[in-house]
């Protein structure tokens, strides 16, 4: 290793052993400045959150002589904080550095005061706080909020809706063809497929032979989708993710969407998913007690065709309520028909802590109990609603992620 690259390896170890390791790695360093004016300010970002270590200057000083957070209650020089996070880090490290600030100082007055909250990069996490605090932010930070809210939901309904749209399409469309034309029912995939023979070279057109029509259009409210959602503070992320997903699953005709959150009440939140899911979002009461019998209860009136119901329960099973009984309605509802699982977790990262007896029982009874990432569900949507074995495509899914990882 050359002597550049072991001091900037020692650069690096400085930002992240603070203030307490200097004088050893400057030792190492055989005496080279370690933190130069850009280490300096990382530095300083850094120290604000994680660093617990003296502090000379004395307008950081608390009475007990240790650094304190080092942001204060000065709006301005918390925005600039936050400004030299976003100069120096990536996107995903800010995102962590913005949660540290809440976490470890309770830095709340990130979320309270629109000229910093402006400042913030919203992400998911972010989201969750929101949620969880929104009873507490002052009315002039509240339009500043739910922009921050609604970037998120349009960020993820970029990334998921495509895919959900033509995973669901898709699998209800496999239908035998029907001699009787109609254009309402073409089906243009198979009838260019099937005349590319004919496609004519001079003039560049493709001249159909023969027209495929579906047997009939797809009848709007085909299927009935049922999320039940978990709102215990555990599963925030997946909250935030299976809501935006019902929402999207409410805009496609052929689906009777319903979504539902519950902890030890249960809250319908199936018409503000229709109208707008950041108004859902903040309909929803992240942490609190869990009664999951409670909501399958509520949900089984839903149930009018059960070999076309699909019931999701998204939760970590910690039941507070009647085990037994959730347990019994869960296997009534599949045995009359109905396609039925639960996501431990519905997130970009991984399984939280569940109760493993009840999701070994739930899957005893043939009701897979697993985590899925939200890129993932259009091809656990699509399965269901195609009939296949909801427990081998679990299965599979979960295999695959082991092998990604």
């Amino acid at each position: 290793m050359s002597d550049h690259q072991e001091l900037e390896q020692l650069k690096r170890w400085r930002l992240i052993l603070g203030q307490a390791a200097n004088e050893k790695l400057t030792d190492l360093a055989k005496g080279q400045g370690l933190l130069d004016e850009e280490y300096s300010l990382m530095d300083e970002a850094l120290a604000a959150i994680y660093d617990e270590t003296f502090d000379t200057s004395q307008d950081n000083q608390n009475t007990s002589g240790k650094r304190s957070a080092g942001l204060g209650s000065s709006s301005p020089k918390l925005t600039k904080w936050l400004g030299d996070v976003r100069s120096f880090f990536p996107p995903d490290i800010v995102s962590v550095i913005q949660g540290d600030a809440i976490e470890r100082k309770g830095l709340t007055q990130l979320l309270f005061e629109p000229e910093t909250l402006s400042q913030i990069k919203p992400d998911i996490k972010m989201v969750a706080t929101l949620i969880a605090l929104k009873g507490r932010i002052p009315e002039k930070t509240k339009e500043t909020a739910r922009l921050l809210v609604r970037e998120v939901v349009n960020e993820i309904l970029t990334r998921l809706e495509h895919e959900i749209r033509r995973a669901v399409t898709g699998a209800l469309n496999r239908r035998r063809h029907s001699p009787i034309p109609s254009m309402s029912g073409l089906d243009w995939k198979t009838t260019i497929r099937r005349n590319l023979k004919h496609y004519d070279h001079n003039s560049q057109l493709l001249i159909p032979e023969r027209f495929y029509f579906f047997e009939r259009a797809r009848r709007s409210k085909e299927w009935t989708v049922i999320l039940d959602i978990d709102q215990s503070g555990s599963m925030a992320d997946s909250v935030i993710y299976a809501s935006i997903i019902g929402s999207i699953f409410a805009s496609l005709p052929a689906l009777d969407t319903h979504v539902v959150a519950f902890d030890t009440e249960v809250v319908d939140l199936s018409e503000q998913c229709v109208n707008d899911p950041v108004d859902m979002l903040f309909g929803i009461q992240l942490g609190g007690g869990t009664d999951i019998n409670k909501s399958v209860q509520y949900c089984e009136q839903f149930i009018h065709d059960p070999k076309k119901t699909l019931f999701i329960l998204i939760s970590d099973l910690y039941e507070g309520g009647n085990q037994s009984a959730l347990v019994r309605r869960m296997e009534n509802m599949r045995q009359s028909g109905v396609s039925v699982l639960c996501l431990l977790a519905l997130s970009d990262g991984g399984i939280p802590s569940y109760d493993a007896e009840l999701a070994k029982r739930l899957a005893g009874l043939g009701i897979p109990s697993f985590g899925c990432t939200p890129d993932r569900l259009p091809e656990l949507v699509a399965g269901a609603l195609q009939g296949r074995d909801l427990q081998e495509l679990a299965a599979a899914m979960t295999v695959t992620a082991k092998q990604t990882i």
